[in-house]
């Protein structure tokens, strides 16, 4: 795959998303699929912020083959190829599991992963994750990556402002993110429900869309009064086996 100004950068951040054959998960796997041209896309799998647990990926194919994708992955600590570079920018699809984005990001740095990444996306590869593999992809993260407590952490850059996964999923989560935009301890941006995800293509606002009534995501902005939060509206996505990854109308 070679360079392209006029490739479409894509990124599509989910607030919590297992590789399941739950109906909600899915059919956010398929929406994600739909995304990329291919028939049966090639997705990769990165699951450094999990420590590559094996259970993980495991289900991970498991998943991915059931929707007639090809999935892959790559392991940092036990790397089946020299060629990291070469490997990645073939595939039509990165997705990046949850756990520790810290030392997520810290393996990609070592490696150069975090390089890569960015060159696939310049070229139209569809970057995706959930959690820590939504929260990676902005200026800034919310993450727990430290444990007993949740702070601010520095992340990629690919998407402006900030990011907090897991909503409406953990008691925490908002309040927390709110009280640091307010203090000016992290960037204005998106806080995102579990079963909703965030689709960044090109250089317009975000669509949302979401496999479970109610869940959707947020646009939290620092104000005089403190941390100011709009609801975006999201595009609630049809049961799979009704209409594959279709929105419903």
């Amino acid at each position: 795959m070679s360079a392209s100004s006029s490739a479409l950068r894509q990124i599509i951040a989910l607030g919590g998303h297992s590789v399941t054959t739950g109906d909600e998960d899915a059919a956010l796997s398929r929406y994600i699929l739909d995304q990329a041209p291919a028939e049966r896309p090639r997705i990769c799998f990165l699951s450094q912020g999990s420590g590559e647990d094996a259970f993980y990926i495991a289900n991970f194919y498991r998943h991915f083959l059931s929707l007639n994708a090809l999935p892959s992955d790559l392991s940092l600590f036990r790397p089946h190829t020299a060629d990291i570079d070469g490997f990645l920018l073939t595939q039509d699809i990165i997705y990046v599991g949850g756990g520790n984005t810290k030392s997520m990001l810290a393996l990609w740095k070592e490696w150069g992963v975090d390089r890569t990444l960015r060159q696939a996306w310049e070229q139209g590869t569809l970057l995706s994750g959930v959690s820590a593999g939504a929260i990676c992809w902005f200026e800034e993260g919310l993450t727990d990556s430290i444990p007993g407590r949740l702070t601010a952490l520095s992340c990629l850059g690919f998407l402006s402002g900030s990011c907090s996964p897991h909503f409406d999923g953990e008691s925490e989560r908002r309040p927390t993110y709110e009280r640091l935009i307010a203090e000016g301890g992290m960037a204005g941006g998106f806080g995102i429900d579990d079963n909703a995800a965030l689709h960044f293509a090109g250089s317009g606002p975000p669509r949302v869309v979401s496999s479970r009534a109610n869940a959707t995501a947020y646009r939290v902005e620092r104000t005089p009064e403190g941390a100011c939060e709009s609801t975006l509206n999201a595009s609630v996505l049809l049961r799979p086996e009704g209409c594959g990854g279709q929105l419903a109308t």
